[in-house]
């Protein structure tokens, strides 16, 4: 790697409109991104962002070859470290679900502006949840609805609910709504460094991995109401 390119958010951009492609990658690197490989189909997008590990894609999720939520699945099974913005021109309520649910991490209408776009890839690096205004709601419903339904029966006990502080539970109610880590340290009055803490507490009782699981079971709790 190169001097000036260490330490840069390594990022992936998947589109079969090539124009739109390189206009995308083009944004993003005069934002200071490194744009490792760019593809056109999902085959290709498979094939290459295997050999760029990128640390976020940008997702399409209307591919030739192969469809976009399954590159994502694909991708993502394979490295789950990998963050996966989609930007779609589709706000289906449909699309976006299917596309959290093979492991994106947020989705992104094609008309948001470029700064839209480079905050949105920044945050999405950090493990962010960002969803166009409006879709975050869908998605924070969907995950509601699908705890709420009976699921099979365990034939057993009830897994043990883990104990949060109610710090924790505070913050976590916070992630739930998708505010960044900056916004929940200004809104508690604490530190970024602290707010990080408790996350990871919290991750760690629940057995959890990354923030997306977090608000996950944040929304499935029915937290983001509170």
């Amino acid at each position: 790697m190169s001097e000036q390119h260490k330490g840069l958010i390594k990022v992936m951009v998947v589109d079969d409109h090539p124009m739109w492609r390189d206009a995308v990658a083009r944004d993003l690197a005069e934002a200071g991104f490194d744009v490792v490989a760019t593809a056109g189909d999902g085959e290709q997008a498979v094939r290459r962002a295997q050999a760029a590990a990128p640390d976020v894609l940008v997702l399409d999720l209307n591919l030739p070859a192969k469809p976009g939520v399954q590159v994502c699945k694909e991708l993502v099974g394979a490295n789950p470290a990998l963050r996966v913005l989609v930007l779609s021109a589709s706000g289906e309520h449909a699309d976006v679900l299917e596309a959290v649910k093979s492991g994106a991490t947020g989705y992104l209408l094609k008309s948001a502006s470029t700064a839209e776009l480079t905050d949105a890839v920044r945050r999405t690096a950090v493990g962010d949840p960002v969803f166009t205004p409006g879709l975050a709601g869908l998605v924070l419903g969907e995950y509601r609805r699908l705890a709420s339904d009976p699921g099979p029966a365990t034939g057993g006990d009830e897994p043990r609910a883990p104990q949060l502080t109610d710090r924790e539970t505070e913050v976590l109610r916070l992630v739930a709504k998708g505010l960044s880590y900056k916004q929940i340290a200004e809104r508690l009055v604490i530190s970024h460094r602290t707010v990080q803490n408790h996350v990871q507490n919290t991750l760690g009782k629940l057995q959890l991995h990354n923030r997306v699981e977090l608000v996950r079971y944040a929304i499935e709790r029915g937290l983001d109401d509170a």
